[in-house]
């Protein structure tokens, strides 16, 4: 075993002990959290592969190869949740949600691990951008697959669609954070903003319905 999976197993296993002291009510939280961080394992393992058989840098690797995988691993639980357990449509975003936190989690976890722990301003901006661009992504594919998932028609254009949107989302935060420099802080900063225009723009359309 490498540090990866430790580090994975020391973070499962407080989880699975705090569930089984929790009861059933918690179950799903507990369980697409711990399937947003195995996705995140199992995405450092495909991305390594790639990267090796592509034989390319550290740069493509994170901006062409990393965000189409990681993209692609974090939608697969949900859509075992769809296909099997046929949740309500309120569910489905929950659900995406938690997946998103776990990978996100886990992410700054290694992150930490690799960098050090030193340059706290630095460490605090890539935490809320890093997390709050697998959220955007996550609600996203959440909010599409509301409307995409109960239209037989739409489904798989649909789901293929929101996939696309938000691996272009990835890509570009990943382009931004390769170029280094001040330009690296921007693209911390785009999702974090992006969250803000996106909850006050759904909030002014809340009040404008109860209104109408």
């Amino acid at each position: 075993m490498t540090y990866i999976e430790n580090v994975f197993v020391c973070i499962a296993a407080p989880l699975l002990l705090a569930f089984l002291c929790m009861g059933k009510k918690y179950f799903r939280f507990f369980l697409f959290s711990l399937a947003g961080m195995g996705a995140c394992l199992l995405s450092a393992y495909i991305n390594t592969f790639f990267t090796i058989y592509y034989n390319t840098n550290a740069f493509y690797a994170s901006v062409e190869i990393a965000p189409v995988v990681e993209e692609t691993i974090k939608l697969l639980p949900l859509l075992f949740y769809l296909f099997v357990f046929e949740p309500d449509t309120k569910e489905i975003k929950m659900a995406i949600l938690i997946v998103s936190v776990g990978f996100a989690t886990f992410e700054n976890i290694c992150y930490l691990i690799q960098n050090g722990a030193d340059n706290f301003m630095f460490l605090f901006f890539r935490g809320f951008g890093t997390g709050a661009m697998h959220v955007i992504n996550g609600a996203i594919i959440g909010y599409g697959m509301i409307y995409v998932w109960p239209r037989n028609w739409l489904k798989l254009a649909g789901t293929l669609g929101l996939l696309c949107i938000a691996i272009a989302f990835h890509g570009i935060y990943n382009l931004l954070i390769a170029y280094g420099g001040y330009v690296q802080y921007i693209a911390y900063a785009m999702p974090m903003l992006t969250m803000v225009l996106s909850w006050s723009t759904f909030q002014r359309l809340i009040v404008y319905e109860t209104n109408g």
